[in-house]
């Protein structure tokens, strides 16, 4: 099955997303937050909130009922991460600015953004 547009946008930022947070341990994003544990206690951090995009893309690609919900989800978790990391450049921070890491928070921006506004095609393509 050839997935449809909400579809094709929730992978595409949740692999932006994903390899934001690649680029988050190179940065030792940790410690812009002071969290105590350094790089294990992040991991831990991660776990729940990749297996929650997997699950959220899992009721996206079946056209479940709560997809809408799971669209909401992720483009909520990519402007937070935007919001963020641009109070980051705010205060002055030098992480994330080198060219990748650029396009990756722009990317997540532009494509959450897209899926807040593919909403209704998601409602249109669920199963009732």
């Amino acid at each position: 099955m050839k997935p449809d547009l909400p579809q094709t946008l929730f992978l595409l930022n949740t692999t932006v997303l994903l390899t934001h947070q690649i680029d988050a341990a190179y940065w030792h994003e940790w410690n812009l937050f002071h969290l105590p544990g350094g790089n294990q206690f992040n991991l831990i951090l991660n776990l729940p909130i990749i297996a929650l995009a997997l699950m959220a893309f899992l009721q996206v690609a079946t056209h479940s009922p709560h997809q809408r919900l799971s669209h909401q989800f992720l483009a909520g978790l990519g402007l937070l991460t935007v919001a963020i990391h641009s109070g980051f450049f705010l205060a002055g921070h030098p992480e994330f600015r080198q060219p990748m890491s650029l396009f990756l928070l722009a990317a997540t921006f532009i494509l959450s953004l897209a899926q807040l506004k593919t909403l209704p095609l998601a409602n249109r393509n669920s199963q009732t």
